[in-house]
């Protein structure tokens, strides 16, 4: 067998078989077709359009505050190594002089060369 099949969507058992176009999961019970599990993928953009990848270098383009700190992330702040997350704040990084940080994608852009 060279196709591995993915976990059940429902409980996350690994032993997931196939019957014709359906998938099955032997300790739940569930099935789903094949196509029902591609994942889509969101794309996150900055805030002038350019696709953001993990482990790209941004860089902020306007004043933020930050909670929690009396001075703010200035407008050209470099922070590179982003990691890209679900929810409201859509990166992850370090962020020199204030540390782990979320910021949201339409308060950087992407530096590129």
């Amino acid at each position: 067998m060279t196709d591995i099949l993915p976990p059940c969507p429902e409980c996350g058992a690994a032993f997931t078989y196939q019957v014709d176009a359906l998938l099955n999961c032997p300790s739940c019970g569930h099935e789903w077709s094949a196509a029902d599990t591609a994942e889509v993928t969101q794309e996150v953009r900055d805030s002038v359009g350019n696709i953001l990848r993990d482990g790209d270098t941004v860089t902020v383009i306007k004043d933020l505050k930050v909670k929690g700190s009396s001075t703010p992330l200035k407008v050209g702040t470099k922070v590179s190594g982003i990691r890209l997350v679900d929810g409201d704040h859509d990166i992850d990084c370090k962020v020199p002089g204030f540390g782990q940080m979320g910021l949201k994608s339409i308060f950087v852009k992407k530096v590129t060369g």
